[in-house]
């Protein structure tokens, strides 16, 4: 049948009022993008091989380089410079060698791992006897150390400590005060052979021996449980430590800083502060 206008009119009006109100679709939502705070960055890490009688001084030096080269960390290797130098030959991932005599640095020239004439003398050493605090073995002179029945304790000959102890005993041979004796009888009291100085010390502390031959600069950071019997001049034999960058370093810039501020004046007043001879 036939609706009216009025009528159309209003079944327009009512679909036009039914399709504003009704509600709206939902849009699509975006899918969350996670978010991480930023991380920092990676320090730069300098592999520093030294020999064991350097740890005290080189910790200290350790903080001050850091300081002044930020997003730097330096690893340390602390050990006899004959492991350290067998260590880098058979590839230990190094940037900087600091020995305690030039032998060593010369074993790692030889293997074409430090350029020949880069390696300095960065400090010198001299050697002591120590005893423990207690000394119960009553050893007073260098001539004490022929005393039958003495546990002495020494560096292996490899080690730049223990072939430096036998240079001053063949020294002390040649003299008549102690006669060609003297040094096959102190041998004779070897009861231990150490590969290196730190070994030596804490041994000879912990009394498991009655004497034994180290730096100065290592019987000086244990005064409570050490004491000690000067070698003289004459019979002393003063150590030198050369220092070089690695040819192989991955941060070789990094690792002729760290030789250029271990020579410097504030890296030699460290050293010193610690008992080492300048140059």
């Amino acid at each position: 049948m036939k609706r009216s206008p009025i009528a159309l009119l209003m079944i327009l009006l009512t679909l036009l009022v039914a399709a504003c109100g009704a509600p709206a679709a939902p849009s699509p939502t975006r899918p969350l993008v996670a978010t991480t705070a930023p991380t920092a960055a990676a320090a730069t890490t300098l592999n520093v091989f030294a020999a064991a009688s350097l740890t005290d001084a080189f910790k200290v030096i350790a903080p001050a380089f850091e300081a002044a080269h930020p997003g730097v960390k330096i690893v340390y290797n602390f050990a006899g410079a004959q492991q350290l130098a067998a260590q880098i030959n058979e590839g230990a991932p190094a940037d900087v060698f600091a020995s305690a005599n030039k032998k060593q640095i010369d074993v790692v020239i030889a293997s074409s791992k430090i350029i020949s004439g880069t390696a300095q003398i960065f400090v010198r050493n001299r050697l002591v006897v120590i005893t423990s605090k207690a000394n119960p073995a009553g050893i007073t002179s260098l001539k004490d150390l022929a005393k039958p029945g003495l546990k002495l304790i020494f560096e292996a000959k490899a080690v730049p400590a223990g072939q430096y102890s036998l240079d001053f005993l063949t020294k002390a041979s040649k003299l008549p005060e102690y006669t060609a004796a003297y040094s096959p009888t102190v041998m004779a009291n070897v009861v231990s052979y150490e590969d290196n100085v730190r070994s030596v010390l804490s041994k000879i502390a912990l009394g498991e021996g009655d004497a034994g031959i180290v730096y100065t600069t290592d019987a000086a950071t244990d005064v409570e449980h050490i004491g000690t019997i000067t070698i003289p001049d004459e019979l002393n034999v003063v150590a030198v430590y050369p220092i070089a960058p690695l040819v192989e370093s991955k941060v070789p810039d990094l690792a002729k800083a760290f030789v250029a501020y271990v020579l410097s004046p504030e890296g030699q007043q460290v050293l010193v502060k610690y008992g080492f001879l300048l140059p």
